[in-house]
């Protein structure tokens, strides 16, 4: 049974950003700055104020944020802060009522006018000497004081005793240290903050394959590192490689996506695997792991990361389709069910069934994912994501996130905003553009 939270004290109303109610936190990357934002106000006409609470990984508060209201009598306040972290922070909103600001709009009004100065004033003084009681002896108690003292002098002009606690000295110590009743305070959002690049980053599509010589065609990871220094010239920050693994020969696709491939078609990068090896082998044209991690090494040298792809899904010839049979569709006469969006065929390409054993896949792609971790990548572009459940990338990226916060994951989807959105709940931390590929508001071209 739920259970609905009381109204505060302080209504605080509506706090923002918020995912999902806060059952999924919001995103930011280290030095971002994001407004939270807040519906606070009280009853009758006492001033309210509010304040942001950021808690970094650790439970540590963050430097007192206080928040602004937005736009004159709308209740809605907000207030910039910024994470210098990475890690799972959490943010809340305190409202208060602030009684220092209520009587100076009350003594503004009465003591112009004559009503009950000297009992004002001496309220001001008393707030005041209160306010003075919660700020360090060397953060300017002694300004709270003296205007506390001012206030009460009656050899001096009632103006002048009113001025003395309106300097900008005494706003000053007020707004580091206000004071502060009948504190309430929001229910904590979560919020992930991550590194830079899971926010933007400049990517070059590079196939190792392509950069060959004369007398070797079929380019290498050694020869394709001479390539990397002009890449980073034009600025780029990652270094994207299609499939790099063993390529399979049963269906192979020649020219044109026909299937009579000649002597010297290398197949599709996407049939992944062969006897050779599968998602965690290297094709043995581009050289070997230690070519690879060479590879790596070399392009971060020059300031840039290298991102792998990563396809969920097998030529006919990968050691999965006979080690695990069960992770494939079958078709009553026994055949595999090779991957279509008609009229396209793609006959060298096995999609995977994920409901069999959905514990056994998780386990196998986070171990995939951690040997090329182990290799030195930590940005993957996974192909297609949309087109496989969600909750199996919700439990693949948070077993890897748990212990490697800097890894990132790149969604190739352009489908329909749900999933999009959702892509990014779960983990994703970019993605593809979805709005290219709509033909008009009503009409969506599909992708497998």
């Amino acid at each position: 049974m739920s259970r609905t939270r009381a109204i505060g004290r302080i209504p605080v109303r509506d706090v923002r950003p918020a995912v999902e109610s806060g059952n999924r936190p919001a995103k930011a990357v280290v030095g971002e700055t994001f407004e939270v934002t807040a519906t606070v106000f009280r009853e009758g006409h006492d001033a309210v104020a509010a304040n942001v609470v950021l808690k970094d990984p650790e439970g540590r508060p963050g430097p007192w944020t206080p928040m602004r209201e937005l736009a004159p009598g709308s209740d809605r306040w907000g207030a910039d802060v910024t994470a210098n972290a990475v890690g799972r922070w959490s943010y809340r909103v305190e409202a208060w009522s602030d009684p220092v600001a209520t009587w100076r709009h009350t003594a503004i009004i009465k003591i112009p006018a004559g009503i009950d100065p000297g009992l004002v004033l001496e309220e001001g003084a008393e707030l005041h000497e209160r306010a003075a009681a919660g700020v360090p002896k060397d953060a300017g108690r002694d300004v709270l004081l003296a205007a506390a003292e001012a206030l009460r002098d009656d050899s001096l002009p009632t103006a002048d005793r009113f001025a003395a606690a309106l300097t900008p000295e005494v706003d000053a110590v007020l707004e580091r240290h206000p004071l502060r009743d009948l504190v309430t305070s929001s229910e904590p959002l979560p919020l992930l903050v991550e590194r830079e690049r899971a926010l933007y980053g400049s990517w070059y599509e590079f196939f190792p394959r392509s950069e060959g010589t004369p007398e070797q065609p079929h380019g290498t990871f050694r020869t394709a590192a001479r390539r990397l220094p002009a890449i980073a010239a034009m600025g780029f920050d990652v270094v994207y490689l299609p499939p790099i693994h063993p390529i399979g020969t049963t269906f192979r696709k020649g020219k044109n996506n026909t299937l009579s491939p000649g002597p010297d078609d290398v197949g599709v990068p996407w049939a992944i695997g062969s006897p050779e090896g599968g998602h965690d082998a290297v094709h043995p044209d581009l050289g070997s792991l230690e070519d690879f991690v060479w590879f790596v090494g070399r392009a971060r040298e020059l300031g840039m990361e290298v991102a792998l792809d990563f396809a969920l899904q097998c030529s006919p010839d990968h050691p999965w389709v006979q080690k695990h049979p069960e992770w494939f569709h079958h078709r009553p006469d026994g055949t595999i069910a090779y991957a279509e969006n008609p009229p396209k065929k793609y006959q060298d390409i096995y999609p995977i069934a994920f409901d069999a054993d959905m514990g056994g896949l998780v386990a196998e792609t986070v171990r995939v994912l951690r040997h090329w971790m182990d290799a030195g990548v930590r940005i993957f572009r996974v192909d297609n994501p949309h087109t496989k459940p969600v909750v199996f990338w919700e439990r693949v990226i948070g077993e890897v996130n748990r212990t490697d916060p800097d890894v990132i994951f790149l969604a190739e989807a352009f489908t329909r905003p749900a999933m999009m959105h959702t892509l990014a709940q779960i983990g994703f931390q970019q993605s593809y553009t979805y709005f290219t590929w709509r033909n008009s508001k009503e009409e969506l071209t599909e992708y497998l």
